[in-house]
């Protein structure tokens, strides 16, 4: 007897196709599994570093999450959920960190977007011919640290500004000159006190599309922002000579108790760029709650193979056990075979997984989902992970897979080798069932849950539908060859032949349908659930905006835009609409959760805002609507418990708590907002102080023209759109991922059946059997495992979807014909590759 490691080299050698196929199974497992992990692991490690504070060693502010407290004791969780703008904390903080030891000063630093505007200016002012019409400006206070130096003129009182030298350029302004701004506290003359030059740090990350620059009196920049009394944060420089680490110690001291933090280091950079904490949670998104996903279905899949691999040599093993081989040695035989082929298809597979990750983080850079500053972080731990799943998943799938041959009888197993048993083990036979079982529960949860909650539980229908597939795999192949067989009875001898072949091998049947339900099921429910939520939003948003005109504009709307349309001859209501955000705590117990909530702030009543917008209300009134009373969505009355009369904890978009009133709950909330509260509840808690919209009943297109670009309902619907296709374009990559890999699972399966089966064909061929025959019988069999494949995973899909639209769009999956139809395409033209071109390579031999 040769050695096991000697028998698995000629394993290797004698029986390629099969290890081919196991080697390039476990080639993508690690790709995919060693890419996720690489986002993930930026998620966990990624940092912003400083630009506007590069020169301000140590930097206070408040804390930018919001937390959620579960369980207690050694059980104690602290949720982070990042807040949707920038949480502001008191200006005169800068004193005391000033006092703190080795402290030289300390300054509020104050961001905020301006607009240029000529409307209302007198006879001597300065247009600002500014790109996107929209200034960054800052206290003079910041230029200490930022290098920022005057050219000309003197540093700003109040009612002046200092203007960047380009823009004063393109102005023809000088000092003395007077320009016209509108800010938060409104439209205002201001007159030009000095020209500067920017430094390198007042002109990183400007909101302005050209970098135009404007600096306030710091006495006067925090009402301009809209934030009486609130600073971004507050920056300390140092005394020369003092330490870096102790100053920052010092500043804590000075400041405790009043929740801000200190920062040194590229802590900094997350204090001046707000969109590194959402990038976080979007690359831990995809690395981490994707990744697992796209790992299980990694591993199931390469497992899956490795066994087939395995069980397609039973004869094989059966002739090692009649000659002589104990148990032991067939199964240290297929450990060695999977220690020869795993790690190097581990290894193999992380080189495109690594390009991938770089790919996919290049992508979501380039449409703004990751700050460009953020690099992406490889190391060797995730590909080392991806190499010891791949190796624990060979070693596993192929110890199970020769468990049973290596411990029968030697006469037993040659006999069992022979033909395939029709009953499945017990085992396998009671988890199978039990997870369909669970996933039938978890459906009916699903069906009664509404938004998040409807979401999480779907997630959990669709892993347990599929591993019911894959432990049931050759019961339901079998049934499904019955039924879909039955009319090829009647097609000819060669579809009869096919059916038969099908409901005999079962198990053959099982190996081949398992990814393309894999393929079909998750990339159906990744595509279809956003065309779904698509569908809907923009129903309701056609369905809900009854305004006559709708008037946007990039830069924001002036700030008396409703005020001025209301003036506008023919003008019935004007509603301005300031589209943002609010977080909502919903669960209890260790469910507990921040649900990010699209916020609506209106300005006019109630019933204004009912002439232009038709929210659907189903309980209580818009009547009431104002200061410390809203409006909510279904959904989210649904998921937060709550109802019309009750008070609804929620969070603002700096991250202060409130506990507004509902007076009414409303069904289009998907398409134009998830809360509806007062405009004037949200003034000093958003950076920008400029409304989203102006919806208009009544009056001219002509009339509205000054205030921005006017356009009616279904132009605004399109516009709107364009909002959700980042995460259109996550959805779908994520399904072409996960789909891409199944798919390739699924033709790798299918050609190793078909060259397994190479006697098989030769035999047809002897008895008389013609190829064309043969390649007719075989395509049969193709298309009956690509129907059948079809048919499961799309009636997981669909049990995944129904119940979570349901809850969260009220309505059915909207499933676009063509989409659909491109999978099956897909799926029928994958099949009968797989299948017709290692036949005609099988059949060569007997043509």
């Amino acid at each position: 007897m040769r050695r096991p490691n000697g028998l698995a080299r000629e394993a290797v050698r004698f029986e390629p196709a099969s290890f081919a196929g196991t080697f390039l199974a476990l080639l993508m497992s690690a790709l995919i599994v060693s890419a996720c992990g690489i986002l993930l692991e930026t998620s966990l490690r990624a940092s912003v570093p400083p630009e506007r504070y590069a020169n301000a060693p140590v930097v206070a502010a408040a804390d930018q999450n919001e937390y959620v407290v579960t369980g207690s004791g050694e059980d104690r969780e602290r949720e982070a959920t990042p807040l949707p703008d920038t949480a502001r904390m008191d200006a005169g903080l800068a004193a005391k960190a000033a006092e703190a030891p080795g402290a030289a000063t300390a300054i509020a630093d104050f961001t905020f977007p301006v607009r240029a505007t000529d409307e209302g200016a007198g006879s001597g002012a300065r247009e600002l011919p500014v790109a996107g019409g929209v200034l960054t400006a800052h206290g003079w206070g910041s230029h200490a640290f930022t290098g920022t130096s005057l050219t000309s003129g003197s540093a700003p009182d109040e009612g002046e500004v200092v203007l960047d030298a380009g823009t004063a350029s393109a102005a023809s302004a000088a000092v003395g000159d007077t320009v016209v701004l509108e800010t938060a506290a409104g439209r205002q003359d201001f007159r030009v006190a000095g020209v500067a030059e920017a430094g390198d740090a007042d002109t990183a990350r400007d909101v302005g599309e050209a970098g135009a620059v404007a600096w306030f009196a710091d006495t006067q920049a925090a009402t301009l922002a809209g934030h009486p009394g609130k600073a971004d944060a507050i920056v300390v420089l140092a005394e020369h000579g003092a330490d870096t680490d102790a100053l920052a110690d010092d500043v804590k001291q000075a400041l405790a108790g009043s929740g801000a933090l200190v920062h040194t280091g590229d802590d900094r950079g997350a204090v001046e760029d707000p969109g590194l904490g959402y990038a976080k949670v979007t690359l831990f998104g995809i690395g981490g709650s994707f990744g697992g996903i796209a790992a299980i279905v990694a591993v199931f899949t390469a497992a899956g193979t490795v066994a087939l691999s395995v069980g397609q040599r039973a004869r094989e093993f059966a002739l090692l056990r009649a000659v002589g081989a104990t148990p032991r040695q067939v199964r240290r035989a297929v450990a060695s075979e999977a220690l020869l082929v795993a790690p190097l298809a581990g290894i193999v597979g992380c080189l495109p997984g690594i390009g991938l990750a770089h790919w996919w983080f290049g992508q979501l850079q380039d449409r703004g989902a990751v700050p460009q500053a953020v690099d992406l972080r490889v190391s060797g731990l995730p590909l080392l992970a991806a190499v010891v799943m791949g190796l624990l998943t060979a070693l596993c799938a192929g110890w199970m897979a020769g468990r049973r041959p290596a411990r029968i009888k030697p006469g037993q197993a040659l006999s069992e080798a022979s033909v395939e048993r029709l009953r499945p083990g017990v085992v396998r036979t009671v988890l199978g069932v039990g997870a369909l079982v669970g996933g039938a529960i978890l459906t009916g949860v699903s069906a009664r849950s509404a938004g998040d909650d409807a979401a999480g539980a779907a997630l959990g229908v669709v892993m347990l539908f599929m591993l019911a597939v894959g432990l049931l795999g050759p019961l339901l192949a079998r049934l499904c060859a019955g039924l879909f067989g039955l009319p090829l009875r009647g097609a000819g001898p060669a579809a009869e032949l096919a059916a038969a072949n099908s409901r005999t091998n079962a198990r053959r049947l099982a190996s081949a349908i398992t990814p393309i339900v894999l393929a079909v099921a998750f990339s159906s429910t990744l595509v279809f659930m956003h065309t779904s939520e698509t569908h809907a939003a923009d129903k309701q948003l056609r369905a809900g905006v009854t305004a006559d005109h709708v008037v946007t504009d990039p830069a924001g709307l002036p700030v008396d835009a409703a005020d001025r349309a209301a003036r506008a001859p023919g003008v019935e209501a004007a509603v301005g609409l300031l589209n943002t955000q609010v977080l909502v705590p919903t669960g209890s117990g260790e469910f507990r959760s921040l649900q990010g909530a699209a916020t609506q702030g209106v300005t006019g009543s109630g019933a204004e805002l009912a002439m232009v917008q038709d929210l659907d209300v189903r309980d209580g009134s818009l009547d009431r609507l104002g200061a410390g009373r809203i409006a909510i969505d279904q959904t989210l009355a649904t998921s937060a418990d709550a109802g019309v009369g009750d008070r609804l904890p929620l969070y603002l978009l700096d991250g202060t708590e409130v506990s507004p009133e509902i007076v009414a709950v409303y069904g289009h909330g998907l398409g134009l907002g998830t809360v509806t509260m007062d405009r004037a509840s949200l003034d000093g808690h958003v950076t920008s102080g400029f409304d989203s919209a102006l919806l208009v009943r009544g009056g001219s297109e002509e009339s509205l023209a000054a205030l921005g670009e006017v356009t009616d309902a279904s132009g605004y619907a399109t516009e709107r759109n364009r909002d959700a296709e980042l995460g259109a374009w996550m959805n779908n990559t994520m399904a072409a991922v996960l789909g891409g890999f199944a798919a390739v699972a699924a033709v790798n399966t299918l050609v190793m059946t078909v060259l397994d089966r190479r006697r098989e064909l030769g035999t047809l061929r002897l008895v008389g059997a013609t190829r064309r025959q043969v390649m007719t019988m075989l395509r049969w069999e193709g298309l009956l495992v690509s129907a059948v494949g079809l048919a499961l995973g799309s009636a997981i899909a669909a049990a995944t979807l129904i119940p979570m639209m349901t809850g969260v769009t009220g309505d059915m999956p909207y499933v676009p014909p063509l989409v659909y139809g491109s999978f099956v395409v897909a799926a029928g033209g994958l099949v009968l590759l797989a299948v017709t071109l290692p036949a005609r390579a099988a059949l060569r031999r007997w043509a």
